[in-house]
């Protein structure tokens, strides 16, 4: 047969985990299919029923490398060349989703039916799959186990190794507004964790009905817990939507987005065009009143504290219109340990200037992006320095810093690129008397790809979390404003409909009270309970693995 090298991997599990987890990829932007997000982990698991040990840890693999191959397509739409070969951008796509593929892996290992693997070397009947070999209240546990087991690995991938907590499951159900509001007392993770449960429950549904197809009331006993459960979440939800206080002040924000191509960022021949063509565009926004005007990040070329026409530019603007600016720029300080220029530090910074074109304060980015921003291990291995356009790399801040504008009463606190799909790095910045969060960010980086509704997306959740209004200003991308409770108010638009465009979108925020203090949302006040208690259930469940498998080793031995 011509093709009869390809029969063991059709029918292997493997085909059904790849289109698994494509299907998953599918609940995100900007495919948006958000009902995948109920049956996506289901439909993976699905792949590995009646597999144990190493083979459920494969199989779980090529689903997670189906989902983050597809989701995270866009990292081919950076534009830089090696030879005229995207080799770094396809190095970079293919390594980060191997790396997040071990994630799904581990989890359908640990869930993979230990009963089942018990009696797998009885004589298969039809219909033996492992997800029924136990009772009702087994079968409860198991899903509910996978839920707190898929949750854990969200909290470890938020935070290994810098942390990329880029789509974490909840994050599908971006526009489901009574839904994510549980976000405020679990954050995102409570979301993450409904979906899993749900899924996992229509799994042992969908198997008992197959196994009992003339029973039209058994599967439903299934999915009755998770059902009610997902009624009261919703009920919460709607409850704290009809809480709504009409807004006592608001602040008039003007938000630029002048849509550089990232090639002219990276070619400092162009500084000065694109920076005139950030002055002119903003210049025609302010033809409107407004209090405070934000650019994006990468808005300013060049160092903004160390050039003068660059300052005098931005400052003159601020004086001569007479408002606030909050701008993205780089900048650079001595050396800690030395005061060598070669050895100074740069920082991916924003700046706050006043009306009378005083810079005031300045924030330095906390959370940097790897190879964007800095080059792992390059004192050691200098050929790493082959798969990025930068030539060297920041220095991260160390502190979120509040933003005030005393004149207008008013307190935000600025986030920086990626920094706002960060949930425990966000609450760190917000303070009871914050009145709402910026994000300023380029994502020119990816094109026209869904990279920035996905962006978006992972920031919504900011919003609920700590129930603050966020200001996202972008290069290009989703420029818009999300209220406290998620929901995107606004959202910039050229003339073609286009959100990648250039243009300004102006914007009356909601502001607290004078003296107000906002009282803190359970997950502002405690954090990620919800998540930590997650991962101590993991690791136990992963203890009682490893025995397991130690013990049935050691009687296989004896034997």
């Amino acid at each position: 047969m011509k093709f009869q090298w390809a029969l063991p991997f059709v029918r292997s599990r493997f085909p059904l985990a790849f289109l698994a987890g494509i299907a998953l990829a599918s609940a995100f932007p900007k495919i948006g299919f958000v009902g995948m997000g109920w049956i996506g982990p289901g439909l993976l698991m699905a792949a590995t029923l009646g597999k144990s040990g190493g083979a459920s840890f494969r199989i779980g693999y090529v689903g997670g490398l189906g989902f983050y191959l597809a989701t995270l397509y866009w990292l081919l739409f950076i534009p830089y060349r090696w030879h005229g070969i995207p080799l770094a951008p396809a190095a970079g796509w293919l390594a980060l989703s191997a790396y997040l593929a071990l994630y799904p892996a581990c989890w359908v290992w640990l869930l993979t039916n230990r009963k089942f693997e018990a009696t797998r070397r009885q004589e298969p009947r039809p219909g033996d799959f492992g997800v029924i070999a136990g009772g009702w209240v087994w079968r409860t546990l198991w899903a509910i186990c996978g839920a707190v087991v898929w949750v854990g690995l969200e909290m470890i991938v938020t935070r290994l190794f810098s942390g990329f907590p880029w789509l974490l499951l909840g994050v599908s159900q971006y526009q489901m507004v009574p839904l994510i509001q549980i976000a405020s007392i679990t954050g995102v993770y409570g979301v993450s964790f409904l979906l899993v449960w749900v899924s996992l429950t229509l799994l042992s549904a969908a198997v008992i009905l197959l196994q009992h197809p003339t029973s039209r009331v058994i599967w439903l006993v299934e999915i009755v817990a998770p059902i009610i459960v997902v009624a009261l979440v919703f009920s919460f939800g709607l409850h704290q939507l009809r809480q709504r206080d009409p807004p006592r002040r608001t602040l008039r924000v003007t938000l630029v987005q002048p849509s550089i191509p990232q090639t002219l960022i990276w070619d400092p021949s162009k500084d000065d065009e694109r920076f005139r063509s950030v002055v002119q565009l903003s210049e025609t926004a302010l033809t409107n009143k407004t209090d405070l005007m934000i650019w994006p990040e990468a808005g300013i070329p060049k160092l903004l504290r160390y050039e003068k026409e660059i300052f005098e530019g931005v400052t003159g603007l601020a004086r001569k219109y007479h408002v606030w600016l909050m701008v993205g720029a780089d900048d650079a300080e001595p050396g800690r340990n030395s005061t060598k220029p070669e050895d100074a530090e740069f920082f991916n910074s924003s700046f706050l200037i006043d009306p009378i074109g005083r810079l005031v304060n300045g924030y330095k980015k906390q959370s940097l992006v790897i190879f964007g921003e800095y080059i792992p291990l390059v004192r050691w291995l200098p050929f790493m320095k082959l798969f990025t356009p930068i030539p060297g790399g920041f220095t991260p801040g160390d502190h979120p810093v509040a933003f005030e504008l005393p004149e207008l009463k008013v307190k935000t606190s600025p986030l920086i690129c990626f920094e706002d799909v960060f949930p425990q790095l966000v609450r760190r910045c917000v303070e009871q008397d914050t009145d709402f969060l910026v994000n300023m960010t380029n994502d020119g980086w990816f094109g026209e790809s869904g990279e920035p509704w996905q962006h978006a997306a992972c920031a919504v959740f900011r919003t609920v979390e700590n129930r603050l209004p966020l200001v996202r200003c972008t290069n290009t991308g989703i420029t818009c404003w999300v209220d406290s409770h998620g929901r995107v108010r606004q959202i910039l638009r050229d003339n073609q409909g286009s959100v990648y465009g250039a243009g300004f979108m102006i914007a009356d925020v909601p502001l607290l009270a004078e003296g107000e203090k906002r009282p803190p949302t359970f997950y502002n006040a405690h954090g990620d309970w919800f998540g930590w208690g997650c991962v101590g259930i993991s690791a136990v469940l992963l203890g009682f693995r490893v025995y397991e498998r130690i013990r049935r080793r050691r009687s296989q031995g004896k034997a």
